[in-house]
Protein backbone atom coordinates (compact mmCIF):
# COMPACT_ATOMS: atom_id res chain seq x y z
CA UNK A 1 0.00 0.00 0.00
CA UNK A 2 1.36 3.48 -0.77
CA UNK A 3 2.64 5.34 1.64
CA UNK A 4 -0.39 7.55 2.01
CA UNK A 5 -3.70 6.18 1.18
CA UNK A 6 -5.10 9.10 -0.38
CA UNK A 7 -4.88 10.46 -3.93
CA UNK A 8 -4.93 14.13 -4.72
CA UNK A 9 -8.30 14.86 -6.58
CA UNK A 10 -6.56 17.38 -9.70
CA UNK A 11 -10.00 17.47 -11.16
CA UNK A 12 -10.40 21.69 -11.03
CA UNK A 13 -6.29 22.70 -11.80
CA UNK A 14 -6.03 24.95 -14.20
CA UNK A 15 -10.11 25.91 -14.75
CA UNK A 16 -11.22 26.80 -10.69
CA UNK A 17 -7.81 26.65 -9.35
CA UNK A 18 -4.84 28.00 -11.00
CA UNK A 19 -1.83 26.52 -11.74
CA UNK A 20 0.20 28.54 -9.25
CA UNK A 21 -2.22 27.25 -6.56
CA UNK A 22 -2.55 23.86 -8.25
CA UNK A 23 1.50 23.79 -7.76
CA UNK A 24 1.24 24.39 -4.55
CA UNK A 25 -0.67 21.34 -3.66
CA UNK A 26 1.33 18.86 -5.76
CA UNK A 27 4.73 20.34 -4.03
CA UNK A 28 3.10 20.09 -0.39
CA UNK A 29 1.22 16.92 -1.50
CA UNK A 30 4.17 15.13 -2.52
CA UNK A 31 6.19 16.76 0.59
CA UNK A 32 3.80 15.38 3.26
CA UNK A 33 4.53 11.30 1.21
CA UNK A 34 1.74 11.49 -0.94
CA UNK A 35 1.86 9.87 -3.91
CA UNK A 36 -1.38 9.14 -6.06
CA UNK A 37 -2.47 11.88 -8.19
CA UNK A 38 -5.79 11.66 -10.15
CA UNK A 39 -7.43 12.94 -12.96
CA UNK A 40 -9.16 12.04 -16.25
CA UNK A 41 -8.40 13.83 -19.89
CA UNK A 42 -11.76 15.24 -20.07
CA UNK A 43 -11.76 17.32 -16.54
CA UNK A 44 -12.67 19.81 -16.17
CA UNK A 45 -14.47 20.52 -19.75
CA UNK A 46 -17.63 22.38 -18.04
CA UNK A 47 -15.78 24.77 -16.38
CA UNK A 48 -13.82 25.15 -19.83
CA UNK A 49 -14.78 27.89 -22.12
CA UNK A 50 -13.49 25.43 -25.19
CA UNK A 51 -15.83 22.49 -23.52
CA UNK A 52 -13.40 20.35 -24.16
CA UNK A 53 -11.31 19.55 -21.04
CA UNK A 54 -7.84 18.82 -20.79
CA UNK A 55 -6.56 21.41 -18.54
CA UNK A 56 -5.85 19.30 -15.77
CA UNK A 57 -3.74 17.05 -17.62
CA UNK A 58 -1.74 19.82 -18.73
CA UNK A 59 -0.97 21.79 -15.29
CA UNK A 60 0.53 18.50 -13.90
CA UNK A 61 2.42 17.75 -16.64
CA UNK A 62 4.46 21.61 -16.72
CA UNK A 63 4.37 21.22 -12.54
CA UNK A 64 6.36 17.52 -13.35
CA UNK A 65 8.53 18.95 -16.11
CA UNK A 66 9.49 21.79 -13.56
CA UNK A 67 10.64 18.90 -10.93
CA UNK A 68 13.16 16.69 -12.09
CA UNK A 69 12.72 13.35 -11.07
CA UNK A 70 9.46 13.93 -9.80
CA UNK A 71 7.74 11.49 -12.28
CA UNK A 72 9.31 8.61 -10.53
CA UNK A 73 7.78 9.53 -7.19
CA UNK A 74 4.50 9.82 -7.67
CA UNK A 75 1.90 7.65 -9.40
CA UNK A 76 -0.27 8.66 -12.37
CA UNK A 77 -4.24 8.23 -12.40
CA UNK A 78 -6.19 9.32 -15.53
CA UNK A 79 -9.41 8.18 -17.34
CA UNK A 80 -10.19 7.84 -20.95
CA UNK A 81 -13.96 7.46 -22.20
CA UNK A 82 -16.24 10.71 -21.15
CA UNK A 83 -14.23 13.67 -22.94
CA UNK A 84 -16.61 15.39 -25.22
CA UNK A 85 -15.24 15.19 -28.83
CA UNK A 86 -17.77 16.01 -30.89
CA UNK A 87 -21.30 18.26 -31.62
CA UNK A 88 -24.07 17.36 -29.51
CA UNK A 89 -24.75 17.73 -25.56
CA UNK A 90 -22.75 15.15 -23.30
CA UNK A 91 -22.65 12.55 -22.50
CA UNK A 92 -24.15 11.44 -26.11
CA UNK A 93 -21.21 13.32 -27.67
CA UNK A 94 -18.60 11.54 -25.12
CA UNK A 95 -15.65 10.33 -26.75
CA UNK A 96 -16.83 6.20 -25.76
CA UNK A 97 -14.24 2.97 -25.60
CA UNK A 98 -14.12 2.17 -28.81
CA UNK A 99 -10.33 0.90 -29.53
CA UNK A 100 -9.97 3.72 -32.02
CA UNK A 101 -11.10 6.34 -29.34
CA UNK A 102 -9.20 4.68 -26.24
CA UNK A 103 -5.97 4.77 -28.25
CA UNK A 104 -6.67 8.60 -29.49
CA UNK A 105 -7.39 9.30 -25.63
CA UNK A 106 -4.09 7.48 -24.07
CA UNK A 107 -1.88 9.71 -26.45
CA UNK A 108 -3.83 12.82 -25.91
CA UNK A 109 -3.25 12.35 -22.24
CA UNK A 110 0.21 11.30 -22.76
CA UNK A 111 1.01 14.23 -24.17
CA UNK A 112 -0.87 16.51 -21.96
CA UNK A 113 0.77 14.72 -19.16
CA UNK A 114 4.04 15.19 -20.32
CA UNK A 115 4.80 11.49 -19.48
CA UNK A 116 5.27 7.83 -21.27
CA UNK A 117 2.99 6.10 -19.42
CA UNK A 118 0.18 6.08 -16.84
CA UNK A 119 0.28 4.02 -13.52
CA UNK A 120 -3.32 3.61 -13.47
CA UNK A 121 -5.71 3.99 -17.02
CA UNK A 122 -9.43 3.72 -15.84
CA UNK A 123 -12.14 3.55 -18.37
CA UNK A 124 -14.13 6.70 -17.09
CA UNK A 125 -17.75 5.32 -17.70
CA UNK A 126 -19.38 2.58 -19.32
CA UNK A 127 -19.88 2.45 -23.23
CA UNK A 128 -22.90 0.14 -24.11
CA UNK A 129 -22.50 0.80 -28.09
CA UNK A 130 -19.40 -0.53 -27.98
CA UNK A 131 -18.83 -4.93 -27.61
CA UNK A 132 -17.03 -5.34 -24.51
CA UNK A 133 -14.54 -7.58 -26.02
CA UNK A 134 -12.79 -4.57 -28.10
CA UNK A 135 -12.68 -2.21 -25.27
CA UNK A 136 -10.80 -5.27 -22.92
CA UNK A 137 -8.29 -5.76 -26.46
CA UNK A 138 -7.81 -2.21 -26.59
CA UNK A 139 -6.75 -1.56 -23.08
CA UNK A 140 -4.52 -4.48 -22.88
CA UNK A 141 -2.65 -3.42 -25.98
CA UNK A 142 -2.05 -0.20 -24.24
CA UNK A 143 -0.50 -2.60 -21.37
CA UNK A 144 1.15 -4.66 -23.82
CA UNK A 145 3.03 -1.22 -25.63
CA UNK A 146 3.81 0.12 -21.53
CA UNK A 147 1.67 2.79 -21.81
CA UNK A 148 -0.21 2.34 -19.25
CA UNK A 149 0.73 0.26 -15.97
CA UNK A 150 -2.50 -0.80 -14.60
CA UNK A 151 -6.35 -0.32 -15.71
CA UNK A 152 -8.95 0.45 -13.63
CA UNK A 153 -12.93 0.48 -13.96
CA UNK A 154 -15.24 3.72 -12.94
CA UNK A 155 -18.64 4.13 -13.03
CA UNK A 156 -19.67 0.99 -14.67
CA UNK A 157 -22.47 -1.75 -13.19
CA UNK A 158 -20.58 -4.24 -11.44
CA UNK A 159 -22.08 -6.88 -14.17
CA UNK A 160 -19.99 -5.51 -16.80
CA UNK A 161 -16.84 -5.21 -14.57
CA UNK A 162 -17.00 -9.02 -14.31
CA UNK A 163 -17.67 -9.56 -17.89
CA UNK A 164 -14.69 -7.59 -18.95
CA UNK A 165 -12.39 -8.98 -16.19
CA UNK A 166 -13.51 -12.91 -17.78
CA UNK A 167 -13.17 -12.15 -20.83
CA UNK A 168 -9.35 -10.62 -20.13
CA UNK A 169 -9.01 -13.75 -18.05
CA UNK A 170 -9.50 -16.13 -20.47
CA UNK A 171 -7.60 -14.25 -22.98
CA UNK A 172 -4.33 -14.23 -21.13
CA UNK A 173 -4.90 -10.47 -21.34
CA UNK A 174 -4.41 -7.75 -18.35
CA UNK A 175 -7.71 -6.37 -17.20
CA UNK A 176 -8.90 -4.13 -14.45
CA UNK A 177 -7.42 -4.16 -11.03
CA UNK A 178 -9.24 -1.44 -9.75
CA UNK A 179 -12.82 -0.05 -9.21
CA UNK A 180 -13.54 3.90 -8.62
CA UNK A 181 -17.02 5.09 -7.41
CA UNK A 182 -18.74 7.10 -5.73
CA UNK A 183 -18.94 6.48 -1.64
CA UNK A 184 -18.94 8.40 1.77
CA UNK A 185 -19.72 7.25 5.22
CA UNK A 186 -23.21 8.88 5.13
CA UNK A 187 -25.61 7.70 2.24
CA UNK A 188 -28.53 8.66 0.47
CA UNK A 189 -32.01 7.12 0.37
CA UNK A 190 -31.88 4.03 -2.13
CA UNK A 191 -33.20 5.34 -5.50
CA UNK A 192 -32.95 8.86 -4.70
CA UNK A 193 -31.67 11.32 -7.47
CA UNK A 194 -28.30 13.18 -6.08
CA UNK A 195 -28.30 16.31 -8.12
CA UNK A 196 -24.46 16.48 -8.41
CA UNK A 197 -23.97 12.20 -9.36
CA UNK A 198 -24.69 11.98 -12.74
CA UNK A 199 -23.25 8.33 -13.53
CA UNK A 200 -25.89 6.22 -12.80
CA UNK A 201 -23.86 2.68 -11.85
CA UNK A 202 -21.12 5.16 -10.17
CA UNK A 203 -22.17 3.83 -6.36
CA UNK A 204 -20.29 1.63 -3.77
CA UNK A 205 -22.88 -0.88 -2.96
CA UNK A 206 -22.64 -3.72 -0.59
CA UNK A 207 -22.14 -5.96 -3.41
CA UNK A 208 -19.55 -3.67 -4.72
CA UNK A 209 -17.58 -4.41 -1.42
CA UNK A 210 -18.14 -7.75 -0.97
CA UNK A 211 -16.82 -8.07 -4.06
CA UNK A 212 -13.49 -6.03 -3.94
CA UNK A 213 -13.03 -8.00 -0.17
CA UNK A 214 -13.26 -11.43 -1.78
CA UNK A 215 -10.65 -10.40 -4.42
CA UNK A 216 -7.33 -9.33 -2.63
CA UNK A 217 -5.86 -8.14 -6.46
CA UNK A 218 -8.71 -5.70 -7.09
CA UNK A 219 -8.83 -2.28 -4.92
CA UNK A 220 -11.15 0.33 -4.52
CA UNK A 221 -10.73 3.66 -4.80
CA UNK A 222 -13.91 6.26 -4.19
CA UNK A 223 -14.83 9.72 -4.93
CA UNK A 224 -16.71 12.97 -3.64
CA UNK A 225 -16.07 11.41 -0.18
CA UNK A 226 -16.34 14.33 1.68
CA UNK A 227 -19.46 15.26 0.35
CA UNK A 228 -18.60 18.92 -1.49
CA UNK A 229 -18.23 20.18 2.52
CA UNK A 230 -21.20 18.90 3.81
CA UNK A 231 -19.46 17.74 6.77
CA UNK A 232 -18.72 20.75 8.28
CA UNK A 233 -19.99 23.99 6.44
CA UNK A 234 -23.35 24.92 7.04
CA UNK A 235 -23.39 26.31 3.55
CA UNK A 236 -22.93 23.22 1.80
CA UNK A 237 -25.87 21.60 3.21
CA UNK A 238 -26.93 17.54 2.32
CA UNK A 239 -29.38 16.90 -0.91
CA UNK A 240 -32.56 16.24 -0.11
CA UNK A 241 -31.71 12.66 -1.07
CA UNK A 242 -29.81 12.53 1.77
CA UNK A 243 -32.59 13.12 4.64
CA UNK A 244 -33.98 9.89 6.02
CA UNK A 245 -33.13 8.55 9.83
CA UNK A 246 -30.43 6.74 8.72
CA UNK A 247 -28.32 10.08 7.83
CA UNK A 248 -29.47 11.91 11.38
CA UNK A 249 -27.92 8.52 13.25
CA UNK A 250 -24.68 8.68 11.56
CA UNK A 251 -24.33 12.03 11.53
CA UNK A 252 -24.72 11.71 15.47
CA UNK A 253 -22.33 8.66 15.40
CA UNK A 254 -19.89 10.91 13.60
CA UNK A 255 -19.44 13.85 15.49
CA UNK A 256 -19.36 11.95 18.99
CA UNK A 257 -15.91 10.02 17.47
CA UNK A 258 -14.96 13.26 16.33
CA UNK A 259 -15.45 15.00 19.25
CA UNK A 260 -14.10 12.05 21.51
CA UNK A 261 -10.76 12.18 19.08
CA UNK A 262 -10.76 16.16 18.96
CA UNK A 263 -10.77 15.63 15.02
CA UNK A 264 -12.90 17.14 12.26
CA UNK A 265 -15.88 15.11 10.66
CA UNK A 266 -14.10 14.89 7.37
CA UNK A 267 -10.29 13.51 8.98
CA UNK A 268 -13.02 10.50 10.95
CA UNK A 269 -14.71 9.63 7.35
CA UNK A 270 -11.48 9.44 5.43
CA UNK A 271 -10.26 6.88 8.64
CA UNK A 272 -13.71 5.42 8.49
CA UNK A 273 -12.73 4.69 4.84
CA UNK A 274 -9.19 3.92 4.53
CA UNK A 275 -9.10 2.03 7.28
CA UNK A 276 -11.81 -0.31 6.87
CA UNK A 277 -12.11 -4.03 5.50
CA UNK A 278 -11.49 -3.25 2.38
CA UNK A 279 -9.51 -0.33 2.64
CA UNK A 280 -10.82 2.51 0.07
CA UNK A 281 -8.94 5.08 -1.86
CA UNK A 282 -10.38 8.59 -1.28
CA UNK A 283 -9.99 10.90 -3.76
CA UNK A 284 -9.80 14.17 -2.19
CA UNK A 285 -9.90 17.46 -4.12
CA UNK A 286 -9.18 20.39 -2.46
CA UNK A 287 -8.83 24.56 -2.77
CA UNK A 288 -5.83 25.21 -0.43
CA UNK A 289 -3.32 23.81 1.86
CA UNK A 290 -5.34 23.75 5.36
CA UNK A 291 -7.58 21.28 3.64
CA UNK A 292 -4.91 19.49 1.96
CA UNK A 293 -3.49 18.77 5.31
CA UNK A 294 -6.42 18.26 6.59
CA UNK A 295 -7.19 15.44 4.59
CA UNK A 296 -3.82 14.15 4.75
CA UNK A 297 -4.02 13.85 8.81
CA UNK A 298 -7.62 11.91 8.70
CA UNK A 299 -5.85 9.56 5.84
CA UNK A 300 -3.66 8.88 8.59
CA UNK A 301 -5.67 8.66 11.70
CA UNK A 302 -6.35 5.29 12.80
CA UNK A 303 -9.69 4.54 14.22
CA UNK A 304 -9.73 2.09 17.16
CA UNK A 305 -12.25 -0.85 17.43
CA UNK A 306 -14.41 0.90 19.75
CA UNK A 307 -15.10 4.17 17.79
CA UNK A 308 -14.92 1.89 14.75
CA UNK A 309 -18.02 -0.26 15.74
CA UNK A 310 -20.03 2.71 16.81
CA UNK A 311 -19.61 4.26 13.54
CA UNK A 312 -20.52 0.82 11.61
CA UNK A 313 -23.53 0.29 14.32
CA UNK A 314 -25.31 3.49 13.22
CA UNK A 315 -27.76 2.90 10.11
Amino acid sequence: MDKVNLALGAMYFGTRLDESAAFDLLDRFVDAGGTLIDTADCYAFWSDPSGRGGQSEEVIGRWLARRPGMRDRVRLSTKAGAEPVGPGEWPANRQGLSAPAIRSAVEGSLRRLGTDRIDLYWAHMEDRATPVEETVGAFAELVGAGKALRLGCSNHPLWRVERARQIAWRGGLPGYTALQLRHSYVQPRPGASVPDQGHRFGWVTDEVVDYVHSDPGLSLWVYTALLNGAYTRADRPLADAYDHPGTTRRLAALARVADELGVSRNQVVLAWLTGGDPAMTPIVGVSGPGQLDEALAGAALVLDAGHRALLDAAA
